[in-house]
């Protein structure tokens, strides 16, 4: 296998966001560097999650932490986020382009597919993502990716790949050591019994390995 590309950390919001949880984020992001934030929310209306999405794109400013939306590219262009990232059923890639602009990045689930994934590299994708690599609670799948599509992926393409799926510190060493560029957590973080902080940071003594 060819060298390995330092590997990130890429956060996703809990599907609730309001209440406290600004503050939730803020102790994870100031706990070590978060690479990205997507802002994952679902059955609101775009003024709502406008008013949710705006305090935690601050917060993820302050921090260098890029603000992605996920699924809704009019939501994505309203906020002026940093990027997007689609799913199989949403808005095309070349659609988002021609909305978004080239400036803003847009990142493409692709399952547990290698033919996806190169399309996507194809038509201009600035990161594809793998998964589900482990079971998880935070949303229903139908698709297991094994690590063996991490490893090939980053031996031959250069379009940075997104690991999700289960991810939490026990198993996290299993995708980080196949290649991934990023680790894609959510209830790895939101749920941790100490704190988002405390996840995060024994994430980050991972990465730095």
């Amino acid at each position: 296998m060819s060298e390995l590309r330092p590997c990130e950390l890429y956060l996703i919001s809990p599907l609730e966001t309001s209440g406290d949880f600004p503050s939730h984020l803020e102790k994870a992001l100031d706990a070590a560097y978060v690479a990205a934030f997507q802002f994952r929310v679902k059955g609101i209306d775009q003024h709502k999650a406008a008013e949710l999405a705006k305090p935690l794109q601050e917060i993820c400013a302050q921090y260098d932490t890029a603000f992605i939306v996920n699924d809704d590219v009019a939501l994505a262009k309203r906020l002026k986020a940093d990027g997007v990232h689609l799913g199989q059923g949403d808005m095309s890639l070349s659609e988002a382009r021609a909305i978004l602009g080239d400036a803003m990045q847009i990142g493409i689930t692709c399952h547990d597919s290698r033919h996806l994934a190169m399309e996507a590299g194809e038509d201009g994708a600035d990161y594809v993502a793998f998964g589900a690599f482990f079971p998880t609670q935070t949303k229903t799948v139908s698709h297991k990716a094994e690590i063996e599509i991490l490893e090939k992926w980053s031996t031959v393409m250069e379009v940075p790949c997104v690991a999700i799926g289960g991810i939490n510190p026990n198993n996290a060493k299993l995708v980080i050591d196949a290649g991934a560029d990023f680790i894609a957590v959510s209830g790895g973080v939101w749920n941790d019994p100490i704190g988002p902080d405390h996840a995060v940071k024994a994430f980050d003594t991972l990465l730095s390995a």
